[in-house]
C-alpha cells in the first residue's frame, strides 16, 4: 500500500521553508490557504527535530465508521466517500494518531490520502511515497 513517510534527518520541521508542504497541501487538495488544515501537519520539538501528525493508513477507522464511508482503494491508501459520510467523527475519536483533521467549513472529516502533493514541493527532499505492506486487519 501506499504510505507518505518523513526522514527526519531532513526535515527541520518548518523552521526554515515555512512549512511548504503543508501549505502546499491546503491549497492545492482542500483549496484552502491555510496550513493549518492541510491533511499533514509537522510539529518542531523546542530542542530540534520534530514529529508529524498523518495518516499511516492503518485501516482501524474502516472498522469503526457506522456509515462504511471509509474504505481502501485499490493501492491499500484509506480514502472517505463524501457521498455517504454523515459527519459523525467517530473516526476522528478512535484514531490513534490524531491522523483525522476537522474543518468547521466541512461536514466530513479530512485525512492524509498519501497523493505525494506535498512530496514534490519539499525543498528538503524528506517526504516520499512508499510501498509498504498493508497491516493485519485487527479486530477492536
Amino acid at each position: 500500500m501506499k504510505q507518505l513517510v518523513i526522514d527526519f534527518q531532513k526535515c527541520n520541521a518548518g523552521r526554515d521553508c515555512n512549512h511548504e508542504c503543508e501549505l502546499e497541501c491546503a491549497v492545492r487538495v482542500f483549496k484552502v490557504d491555510d496550513p493549518a488544515q492541510a491533511a499533514l501537519q509537522i510539529k518542531a520539538y523546542e530542542e530540534g527535530g520534530g514529529h508529524a501528525i498523518l495518516c499511516d493508513q492503518c485501516g482501524d477507522c474502516v472498522v469503526v465508521c457506522p456509515t462504511e464511508a471509509l474504505k481502501r482503494n485499490k493501492l491499500g491508501v484509506v480514502m472517505i466517500d463524501k457521498k455517504i459520510c454523515v459527519g459523525c467523527y467517530m473516526c476522528i475519536g478512535f484514531c490513534e494518531k490524531d491522523a483525522f483533521m476537522r474543518n468547521s467549513d466541512w461536514i466530513t472529516p479530512h485525512k492524509c490520502t498519501s497523493c505525494g502533493v506535498c512530496v514534490k514541493v519539499c525543498p528538503h527532499g524528506a517526504l516520499s511515497i512508499v510501498d509498504v505492506p498493508e497491516p493485519p486487519v485487527r479486530i477492536i
